[in-house]
């Protein structure tokens, strides 16, 4: 693969089967728009599969359908009954808290490596979110956190305490922007396969080794996923969509 050509014909010739199939489409047509508009940025080979190797595609899909949902007043993100302090959904039940992309990884641990040695959120809850002031309970790396965190909903907050206890209820859960990303970075990985590894990492441990002082690079080597990883995620996402 030597030019960003070479790119858009593997993109649209890859069929994915582990993207769920009412994303499958939508998600080679927001991939070829990326690689688009790197020819017309006049991105060189070399710097697009940089970007695409840390995930900004995927980011930036995830960024613009969550703010289209955000701005229609009858969507899930109006019934929300999200509120300052609840934190709830920043219990992170396991060791694993969410996939995030490379340069996710890297805005966060930005975002929280200046509060090392500081209490976090564990002081609260020993399962809570590094990220988390643990007297406000509010995200103290809010502009800097991933698209998990920015999918995630719930129609009533004490369902959420319920789930951070364990309790499988219907009603929290993560928006359709939220797949769309996973079935980008997916196909992504797909088309890449052989050329570059397109890597995802776990955002509890990236929250943790950076309030821990971890340097970036350690912690990016100690919060890398499996490959399966993002196989069993999206997997997981198809079977709640039935397909």
């Amino acid at each position: 693969m030597k030019s960003l050509g070479d790119l858009k014909r593997k993109v649209g010739a890859t069929r994915s089967g582990s993207v769920p199939a009412a994303f499958r489409e939508a998600a080679r047509r927001t991939l070829l728009a990326w690689v688009d508009m790197a020819e017309t940025h006049r991105l060189d080979m070399r710097q697009a599969l940089r970007r695409l190797r840390d995930g900004e595609a995927a980011v930036e899909v995830a960024r613009a359908a969550l703010g289209a949902q955000a701005s229609d007043p009858t969507g899930p993100m109006a019934q929300a009954d999200c509120r300052k302090g609840c934190a709830f959904c920043c219990i992170l039940l396991g060791s694993d808290g969410g996939t995030m992309t490379g340069v996710e990884a890297a805005r966060l641990h930005e975002a929280l490596a200046p509060l090392a040695d500081q209490p976090d959120g564990r002081d609260w809850h020993p399962s809570a979110c590094a990220a988390l002031d643990p007297e406000t309970r509010l995200c103290r790396a809010y502009e800097a956190r991933p698209a998990i965190c920015r999918s995630y909903i719930s129609p009533d907050a004490a369902l959420c305490e319920r789930v951070a206890q364990g309790e499988a209820v219907a009603g929290p859960g993560v928006l359709g922007g939220h797949t769309l990303y996973l079935s980008v970075l997916t196909l992504t990985r797909e088309a890449l396969r052989g050329v570059t590894a397109v890597p995802t990492y776990s955002l509890s441990k990236i929250a943790s080794a950076a309030v821990e002082g971890v340097p970036l690079a350690d912690a990016l080597d100690g919060a890398r996923h499996a490959p399966r990883e993002l196989t069993e995620e999206i997997g997981r996402q198809k079977a709640a969509l039935g397909r």
